[in-house]
């Protein structure tokens, strides 16, 4: 198989072919992704950092992070509880007051952590139809394999969609990713999420320390944007991960990939659809993803989120892989072989195919993995 080439330039340039405006409109969104939050801009009172750049920013901002968040639940006769009036699933790590820092309840069985994820390219998967993700599910798979699309609704939209962003596919637009990221990972309400996250709940402590109007985030009357909307469009337009010049290795390691038919979740390219942004159309898009949920086995993180099941977690896009470090959802593998030998599940046959192959192949996998 041919693995198609994509990206330009460097790590953090914009998508090629833009506007004036589009460009103005990226780097006036990098400039928002950057900024850093205060509480008299409305931080907190619970979050997890003080701007989107301070967790995506390996290689340049948008990138991933070694950083990990907690998520916590409790499993009861195979049914999955998010502690919602325990402030679950999502633990804020700080708070604008000492009195407010979460803990784990200890009501939780289930406690998982998860990496930052990378955002070159986000826009052209943005931009793949929800059809060329849903006819994934229906393509024949080897070793049993079956992935199923995350159907939710998006909130900017009240619409129903395929997700495609987060570990779970919880999201379906770059806009409902960002707000969710402001009140979530900063506590800045949106007109998305209006309302704020109690400490572990508790509203007593939230209405003591909460003291500006919501939603914190409003839209600016002569842009008609918000800080959401402005970082929506930094993601939507930062390119995807430029690729090494293939060498003998890499091409080896290509080969070897497909061998192994790691293509049956990792799909090589999909193809964007009809955008009002000539930049995103009819694009290839080489994120080595079919953006599907599959059962992982014991590498699922036992969290039930949007769609997705504890046990199942969307196929991680591989492009940009030599961009971050540690590897999988919880930063568990140092390299990647570990990540490959941690895969669980649907994924296990493609796993134990890797173990077979020669020290050599498996360095030869690596250096094409480190090359797209």
């Amino acid at each position: 198989m041919n693995h198609p080439p994509h990206g330009s330039g460097e790590f953090g340039d914009s998508v090629v072919d833009l506007t004036l405006a589009q460009i103005a409109a990226f780097e006036a969104g990098r400039e928002e992704f950057e900024s850093v939050e205060t509480a008299e801009g409305g931080l907190g009172p619970i979050f997890n950092n003080n701007s989107c750049a301070s967790c995506h920013s390996l290689q340049t901002s948008g990138g991933a992070s070694d950083t990990t968040v907690t998520r916590f639940g409790r499993v009861t006769n195979g049914h999955f509880d998010p502690l919602d009036t325990f402030g679950g699933s999502l633990l804020q790590k700080f708070a604008i007051n000492e009195e407010l820092l979460e803990r784990v309840p200890p009501e939780a069985n289930v406690v998982a952590q998860r990496l930052t994820t990378p955002l070159f390219g986000a826009g052209l998967i943005e931009a793949i139809p929800d059809e060329a993700i849903l006819a994934n599910a229906q393509r024949r798979h080897p070793d049993g394999i079956a992935g199923r699309a995350a159907m939710i609704v998006d909130v900017a939209t009240g619409q129903t969609h395929v997700g495609r962003f987060g570990w779970k596919a919880q999201h379906s637009s770059l806009v409902s990713f960002a707000a969710d990221a402001y009140l979530n990972e900063m506590g800045i309400t949106t007109r998305f999420f209006p309302t704020e996250n109690a400490p572990n709940g508790n509203t007593a402590l939230l209405a003591k320390y909460d003291k500006l109007a919501d939603p914190e985030d409003q839209i600016d009357p002569a842009t008609g944007k918000s800080d959401i909307d402005m970082a929506a469009d930094f993601m939507r337009f930062l390119a995807p991960p430029p690729t090494l010049q293939t060498t003998g290795s890499i091409a080896q390691g290509a080969h070897i990939f497909d061998k192994l038919q790691c293509d049956a979740c990792h799909v090589p390219a999909m193809l964007t659809g009809a955008s009002p942004i000539s930049a995103l159309a009819q694009k290839r898009v080489a994120l080595f993803s079919d953006l599907l949920l599959h059962d992982m086995g014991a590498l699922g993180d036992g969290i039930e989120q949007g769609a997705a099941r504890g046990r199942e977690m969307k196929t991680a896009p591989l492009w940009g892989l030599r961009a971050r470090r540690p590897y999988l959802h919880d930063g568990r593998a140092a390299t990647i072989p570990e990540a490959i030998r941690g895969h669980d599940g649907e994924a296990a046959a493609a796993r134990n195919r890797f173990e077979a192959l020669s020290s050599e192949d498996q360095a030869h996998l690596v250096d094409f993995l480190n090359s797209i």
